[in-house]
């Protein structure tokens, strides 16, 4: 939240656990250096329940005891793997460049593969997954560990072709379908800071107080929520709705009250 940054303090970062499946946000926290992520999320993983639900955690949140707590708590959890964890991301890497374990992936029934065409765009996913993870060397240290995966994303655009690749880590055993819904839908969580800061101008707000801060990330929470939800009887923006919506109060507020 950049408005809440002054010359003597820096600006709060929000942390939130967010429902893909729901579309909400069930709790967060706020720490003064994004560093300190690391900290809270194990301190708000014990304050919800995630029993039976598969929690996804960008490179950052990839930690030996962030895991343990999700095990612990009978969850599952796909990881993002980046270069924070120097051998294993390597030795991940590694694995996936053999064009014969990348096949023999294919033959396993372990691939699956997504087109979509959006903002002038075709994006190609390929999701891998195995459970051939006896050879690496920092298994034990990550409990749970059942599998490893990556995900190539191919974009064109005006006949210009760019791709992404990445790696992850997870107690799921094979099922590729939920790996790929998993790593998709932890997009939907981009997808809400972007509207925080483009629908309701976030980090334009200069609330300095953080208690009060933290409580209009909330609201704006909340009212994101409804937007989502009510029908305003045209198809829009959440931006075009929320104009829509407050140019005529009155004619929303008992769909909005019934919601």
């Amino acid at each position: 939240m950049r408005g809440t940054a002054s010359a003597k303090k820096k600006a709060l970062h929000i942390v939130s656990v967010y429902s893909d499946e729901d579309g909400i946000s069930f709790g967060q926290t706020a720490v003064d250096e994004k560093g300190n992520e690391i900290v809270a999320i194990p301190d708000l993983l014990d304050e919800i329940s995630i029993k039976d639900t598969v929690v996804t955690i960008d490179a950052m949140g990839c930690q030996t005891d962030i895991a343990e707590k999700i095990i612990n708590k009978e969850a599952d959890y796909v990881l993002a793997l980046k270069g924070n964890q120097g051998n294993l991301h390597k030795d991940v890497i590694d694995y996936f460049n053999d064009p014969e374990f990348k096949q023999k992936i294919k033959q396993d029934g372990n691939y699956h593969k997504t087109v979509e065409q959006a903002h002038g765009q075709i994006e190609t996913r390929e999701y891998y997954q195995t459970d051939d993870i006896e050879w690496l060397q920092d298994k034990k240290r990550w409990k749970g560990l059942k599998s490893i995966g990556m995900v190539e994303t191919t974009t064109e655009k005006n006949g210009v072709k760019t791709k992404e690749i990445r790696y992850f880590i997870s107690s799921l055993t094979v099922m590729i379908l939920l790996f790929a819904k998993a790593v998709r839908g932890h997009w939907a969580i981009e997808i809400m800071h972007w509207h925080l800061d483009v629908t309701f101008k976030e980090d334009s707000n200069k609330t300095l107080d953080a208690t009060a801060a933290q409580n209009l990330n909330i609201l704006r929470k909340l009212a994101l929520n409804i937007l989502k939800l009510v029908d305003v009887g045209k198809k829009c923006s959440l931006k075009r709705k929320r104009y829509i919506i407050c140019a005529n109060t009155t004619k929303f507020l008992n769909k909005i009250m019934s919601i």
